[in-house]
Formats: structure tokens, sequence, C-alpha cells
């Protein structure tokens, strides 16, 4: 199989605490691959080291079939590393074509901020990616306006439009409603189908196995199952957690 990340033998300790020990985990191109565990289980520690806020202690990363050594945060995103947290790290005070074009702003040819060029492709991200119909929304609208489900699909076309080739969502449904996280939901789908890959890390495993491709369960610090979604129901991936978290073993 073609995989865009892939990690083997991970381990990561801090102090007195073992946070990820021996750990493969890998993802496929133009897949969703979900990340699941309770608190403590290792997730944010392997994706920090996905995104090069952390060093692995011992272990090897590919990224395109590649070796990375003392991957950087700016190197992670140069290899096409994007990563939407559940803060959604946008600028509530800006406008929403500010947002989309923040830190990569457009410029005419005498070194201007090219505003018209970019409140125009904002405005075609927003009916052709981000779904957005709505007249009272436009690339001048302020982002403190929109819903939270509205934010994460701006960060997430945001990193869409800048070519990331690996999307990492981070609890994207956390303080979302029903309807905002059904759209969440949508884009994650879109993700896949624009071609690029995924890691979604909920706490949620209904949402997780209703997107995801395959899912990866974590365990302090061990990788405790990976399962294709087609081959496990929901009810059965939920009792292997349970299983998982009152003995640390699916057996």
């Amino acid at each position: 199989m073609d995989y865009i990340l892939e990690m083997e033998n991970i381990s990561k300790r801090f102090g007195e605490v073992q946070a990820l020990h021996q750990v493969d985990f890998a993802v496929p191109h133009n897949e969703v691959v979900g990340l699941v565990g309770d608190n403590g289980a290792g997730k944010s520690t392997l994706i920090k080291i996905v995104t090069g806020y952390h060093q692995p202690d011992s272990g090897e990363v590919y990224f395109n079939g590649q070796k990375v050594e003392n991957l950087s945060v700016a190197e992670a995103r140069q290899l096409g590393i994007e990563t939407v947290y559940q803060e959604r790290a946008l600028a509530d005070l800006q406008t929403l074509w500010r947002n989309i074009f923040m830190g990569r702003e457009l410029t005419t040819r005498f070194g201007f901020l090219d505003v018209k060029r970019m409140e125009q492709e904002t405005k075609n991200l927003m009916v052709g990616s981000m779904g957005f119909t709505s007249a009272a929304v436009a690339p001048d609208s302020v982002v403190r306006t929109f819903s939270g489900g509205e934010k994460q699909g701006v960060a997430i076309v945001r990193a869409l439009h800048f070519d990331a080739e690996l999307i990492i969502l981070d609890e994207p449904t956390m303080g979302l409603s029903l309807s905002e996280t059904r759209k969440l939901l949508q884009f994650a789908q879109d993700i896949k189908k624009a071609g690029k890959s995924c890691i979604f890390i909920d706490h949620n495993v209904f949402h997780v196995h209703s997107v995801a491709d395959r899912i990866v369960v974590l365990d302090r610090g061990e990788v405790a199952g990976d399962f294709l979604t087609k081959d496990i129901t929901l009810e059965q991936l939920m009792d292997k957690m349970y299983r998982v978290a009152q003995t640390g073993s699916l057996d």
C-alpha cells in the first residue's frame, strides 16, 4: 500500500512518563484514519511528533516514502502537514478573506496586498468548498459572527487551498451543535474527495466510525488495535475499546 505517512517503533518519554512505546502508525494516501483512545493514551504526543513539535526518542518517520529526521514545525508545514485544532486557530476579529490568506497574502507585482484577488478567491472557496450560500456571509464578513462549525470549515478549507497533503483534525466536533457536527463530518469526507489524507481525532467514537476508513486505538502509549472500519461495527468497536480501557488488552 502507498502511504503518505509511516511511523515505525516510535517511543517518547517525558521524565518518568512513557508517553509512547514502540508505536507503529501509518496513513495511506487518500484515506481518513481515525485515532482514538482515552485521555493520556498518547494521541496528542503522537500528533505533536507528526507536526514537528516533539522529536521521538527512538523510531523512524517517513513522509511520502522519504525518511525525515529532526522534523520542525516549519518543515512539517512545508511537507504539506496541516493541523486544525479544536481552538480553530482563527482570528475572530478579522475578516474571512484575511483569515484564509493569513501569513500567505497575495500581492501585486508592485508588492502591495492584492485585496481584490484575495476577496475573489475567498468567494470562490466559500461557494465551491465551504458550501456557504447565505448572502450574510461574504469575504469581508468578520469571523467572530460565524458558528463553530463554520469556523472549523474555514480552517479546513484554508488547509486544502494551500495544498496540504495531510490534514489533522484534533477534536474537531468539540463544542459543536448537532447540525454543525454533521457539516463538520462532511468537511472531513471532503478532504478525501479532494484526494488528500486525514487523521481524525475525536473522543466520540460514533463520529470517527462514520468518517474513517481505518481506526487506530491507542492505550497507555501503545497501539491496542488497528481496524478497517468496514470490518468492524460501531458496537464491536465500542466493546473493544471498553475492554482495552478496563484491561489494557483486546484479549
